[in-house]
């Protein structure tokens, strides 16, 4: 949304008009106002800490609001959180009334779902098991609604492809929202009971606790992202002919990961070891890697040490788990004749099998400055005839049918624009050429 095109903002502008309509009986809604400025301002001071921690949105407070009030004045208990909460990237104030338009909608359609259902009485009781009803289907709605918009906003606005726009966002809306209500439907009850709204601010605070718990986790996975970009980086600068390789076998990587349907936990400790897995070129004299002409035996050894020092670089760091063995056996082969250990089969660990056709994969298809790169097609093929001998086939099957799923896009594999290798440079040893007799061999 940092240049947003003019049909994103006449699809802002439509559900600005919508959340307004829902505000529309406001005069004549028999609401208790002082709960509504409460909730408002609690939900204001709530949004502005969860941000500023970057745990996401406060919607205990919100639901709460729809348990409690009306569908129109629940709706009014997002807009001064939605419009006073900081904003990541330009344009701000369209941002803003974006979210306050969509948080607005959202509330709206979980209370009235939640009235329709007879939920108000059953929070008034309250009757469990049955105000569970009410709310499980106010949250549904409430999911649902923000499911619907932001998929649209990512179609018109990022250019996402609408087969693809809606695909898993609900379902990784409604866990989180899910324990939301729940907190939001404690606070209602409370709310309601002799206890009062004092009761019910106290269910805020295990929330504060586990937003705690989250920003220190959040600050901790950007200190390994900072570890691995400056890792990366330092590879990239020595070693210009591959810039970008190491980000699309991360890439290539997470695809095989989620193809053998490994946990998303895994799925990321794969990606990183993807990401590292050339980390070892930091140890390899730059005089060799970029070398023109064919290697000497004597290079070739050298250049085929880097798996061991990038093993010996990150091993250390233990958030990378089963990651740093990747780094250390990506060059190995099923037959037995990879480096540096010679491994056979099954005994490569799996992590590294994964990588290793990444790898292959992304050799194949970049543009480099010596060879244009080769059409997907043609390296999955020689994936296939290499499966088996030198590759796993289940990891070359899980490569092919998520590229079926998803394709693989030229922004992700080219390095600029393609220059033809001069003479000068086709006798010699093309740096990452991948060969059917070289792939998993090439030393960079």
């Amino acid at each position: 949304m940092d240049a947003v095109p003019a049909r994103a903002r006449v699809y802002v502008a439509g559900v600005v008009v919508a959340a307004l309509l829902c505000l529309r009986p406001l005069p004549a809604t028999d609401a208790p106002w002082w709960a509504v400025l409460l909730l408002a301002g609690l939900y204001a001071g709530s949004e502005l800490v969860a941000r500023s921690r970057s745990v996401g949105t406060c919607y205990p407070v919100l639901l709460a609001g729809a348990f409690l009030l009306p569908p129109s004045a629940a709706a009014l208990v997002a807009l001064p959180g939605a419009l006073l909460s900081p904003v990541p990237r330009r344009p701000f104030a369209l941002r803003r009334v974006w979210r306050a338009a969509q948080l607005t909608l959202a509330v709206w359609a979980a209370a009235w779902v939640h009235w329709r259902l007879g939920g108000r009485d059953a929070v008034v009781e309250p009757d469990f098991p049955y105000a569970l009803v009410p709310a499980g289907a106010a949250v549904l709605a409430f999911c649902l609604v923000l499911t619907l918009l932001d998929g649209g906003i990512l179609t018109l606005a990022d250019h996402v492809p609408a087969s693809r726009a809606w695909r898993g966002l609900f379902t990784r809306t409604l866990g989180p929202v899910a324990v939301h209500g729940l907190a939001g439907l404690m606070m209602a009850v409370l709310w309601r009971s002799p206890y009062g709204p004092v009761a019910a601010l106290l269910v805020l605070l295990p929330m504060c606790v586990a937003w705690w718990a989250f920003a220190q986790y959040h600050r901790e996975r950007a200190a390994h992202q900072a570890t691995i970009r400056a890792l990366v980086q330092a590879v990239d600068i020595k070693d210009g002919y591959t810039r970008g390789h190491s980000e699309r076998v991360g890439r290539a990587t997470m695809m095989i990961a989620r193809e053998l349907g490994m946990d998303e936990e895994r799925v990321e400790t794969l990606r990183f070891a993807g990401i590292l897995h050339d980390v070892g070129k930091l140890g390899v004299p730059t005089r060799l890697l970029r070398k023109e002409g064919a290697l000497t035996p004597e290079e070739r050894r050298v250049i085929e040490l880097h798996p061991e020092y990038g093993h010996e670089m990150v091993r250390g760091i233990r958030f990378l788990g089963e990651a740093r063995a990747a780094v250390l056996h990506h060059h190995e082969r099923l037959d037995g004749s990879g480096y540096p250990y010679g491994l056979v089969g099954d005994r490569i660990p799996e992590s590294a099998r994964v990588v290793a056709v990444a790898d292959a994969f992304d050799a194949m298809t970049s543009t480099r400055c010596y060879r244009r790169a080769r059409p997907v097609a043609a390296a999955v093929e020689e994936l296939q005839r290499c499966a088996g001998r030198q590759f796993d086939p289940r990891m070359v099957g899980a490569l092919v049918r998520a590229l079926g799923r998803h394709g693989w896009h030229p922004s992700v594999t080219a390095d600029g624009t393609p220059t033809l290798p001069t003479a000068a440079a086709i006798p010699g040893r093309p740096r990452g050429e991948t060969t059917p007799d070289s792939v998993g061999r090439r030393a960079v």
